[in-house]
């Protein structure tokens, strides 16, 4: 079989210039406008067991970050440590949609074979937190501080509320700038009595660090819901805003049970000129089938199992998989080596959500589900020089037929205008010849000769017809003496 080189360009699935945030909503001591569009989570899921890690990329002063996450228990010292970041760069350059290359081979030319073949622990100190504690009951805001924390450049409160109007008051006057919709979304956790995951940054530590960007944040709890808060999140949203969850189980996909989770159109040939174009290509292409699914579904992005025992983990690669330090990092703890107890599956989950569209806070499920996907867009180099040979003719008529059925994808899968598409279909259209024409008498230009009938061998087949059949009739008539 002919060698094809396939080349592997990676997918930056939205602007990296965004400013990312987890599904809590952020609060700011200034009036920075801070929208959360593009959030980005870790999600390891082992029984009842949760491990959150989530991605701090924040884009402002650090003295105005500060995080209000929901959790369902009071949180231990040992629950909360500070990663490196480099592990969100990691999932999502291994995970992302990708597109692949092919290279056609030049029928008319001889084929020659071308073989292509340290995670930052947490620094924890419990502090006397009798004064503040104090300040929140004399107010009568009904809120306690169960517990206060520095972990890493963080100062990390864990709260609990018995009513929103009080947490909100109790935020405003400790200086926390939180948005006008707080109460409303702060309620529903208040109510299922989940506590809150308060963060801000230690300036003096996170000078000292010399980092120039906050560490993401990993938190571990056990609980039977399987969930991610997306309504804090919408608190100071403006517009839609995406979120991408890199999950890890077990034994097969995660899938939402609250909302359709839906594979995301993959495996189609596209124009050879969308490769420069191939970010604002999948942007427009989520965008439309996000409007396409009424705008409340969940996306699969990509699917696998990444087990260490595990053979070829995606098809094509766009970078080496997840080793043992990085599972380690994202929380995985019970790989230990090449082993069946070592089994892991990763769901990539793309998810849009507006406060109108998704109503109701993500619940997962882990399935049985181990099928493989990715999100995966083909295109095709064509083939470069002489193609006078008959295989070579075909090839470039099947050419301008393949080409318009990628300018037809094309539209179906971004609604993209198709303006210059007849440009792009009839690029080789020079080259091909006429047809050569079954071989006709010199009378079958129209002349004098059979009045423009020609002499073809099927008016042959009708003359000796019509001859035998008068033979036959005047033998029967010279029977009958006629």
């Amino acid at each position: 079989m002919n060698a094809v080189k396939v080349l592997i360009v990676l997918l930056a699935t939205l602007g990296v210039t965004e400013t990312y945030a987890f599904c809590g909503f952020y609060v700011a001591k200034t009036d920075a406008n801070l929208f959360n569009n593009k959030s980005e989570v870790i999600y390891v899921r082992d029984g009842k067991k949760s491990t959150i890690t989530m991605s701090n990329d924040f884009d402002g002063n650090a003295k105005d970050f500060a995080m209000v996450v929901p959790v369902p228990v009071v949180l231990q010292e040992n629950d909360i440590k500070v990663v490196d970041r480099g592990i969100f760069e990691k999932l999502h350059d291994y995970s992302a949609p990708r597109i692949v290359e092919y290279y056609d081979q030049n029928p008319c030319q001889p084929v020659y074979e071308d073989v292509m073949v340290e995670e930052s622990m947490s620094r924890v100190s419990t502090q006397s937190i009798t004064m503040m504690d104090n300040v929140a009951m004399n107010k009568d805001y009904k809120v306690t501080i169960e517990a206060e924390y520095e972990v890493g450049e963080y100062d990390i409160l864990i709260l609990s509320a018995q009513e929103s109007d009080g947490l909100k008051r109790w935020l405003l006057d400790n200086g926390y700038k939180i948005p006008s919709q707080a109460e409303e979304v702060l309620q529903p956790y208040i109510r299922s009595k989940m506590k809150f995951f308060v963060v801000k940054v230690n300036l003096e530590k996170y000078n000292q660090s010399g980092s120039e960007y906050l560490s993401p944040i990993q938190i571990s709890f056990e609980d039977n819901r399987f969930m991610l808060p997306l309504r804090l999140g919408m608190a100071n949203s403006k517009g839609s805003q995406d979120m991408l969850m890199y999950f890890f189980t077990k034994n097969g996909r995660v899938e939402s049970t609250n909302y359709r989770t839906v594979e995301v159109p993959s495996n189609r040939n596209i124009p050879l000129f969308v490769e420069p174009k191939f970010q604002g290509f999948y942007r427009d292409l989520f965008k439309n089938a996000y409007h396409e699914e009424n705008e409340n579904s969940v996306f699969v992005e990509y699917a696998w199992d990444v087990s260490p025992t595990a053979g070829v983990k995606c098809d094509p690669c766009v970078s080496p998989p997840p080793v043992f330090a990085e599972f380690q990092k994202a929380g995985v703890n019970w790989v230990s080596g090449m082993n069946q107890s070592s089994k892991v599956f990763f769901t990539r989950l793309h998810v849009r959500y507006t406060r109108d569209d998704f109503p109701q806070d993500l619940f997962f499920q882990e399935t049985p589900n181990t099928e493989r996907f990715q999100g995966r867009y083909v295109i095709t180099h064509p083939a470069s020089g002489d193609f006078s040979c008959d295989a070579g003719q075909n090839y470039l008529r099947d050419l301008e037929k393949r080409r318009k059925k990628e300018m037809n994808e094309l539209t179906a899968l971004t609604g993209w205008d198709n303006k210059y598409g007849d440009n792009y279909v009839k690029e080789f259209s020079n080259q091909i010849k006429e047809e050569s024409t079954p071989f006709v008498s010199p009378s079958n230009d129209g002349g004098s000769g059979g009045g423009g009938l020609g002499f073809k061998p099927m008016y042959l087949f009708a003359l000796l017809t019509l001859l035998g059949v008068a033979w036959m009739l005047q033998l029967n008539w010279n029977k009958q003496g006629v």
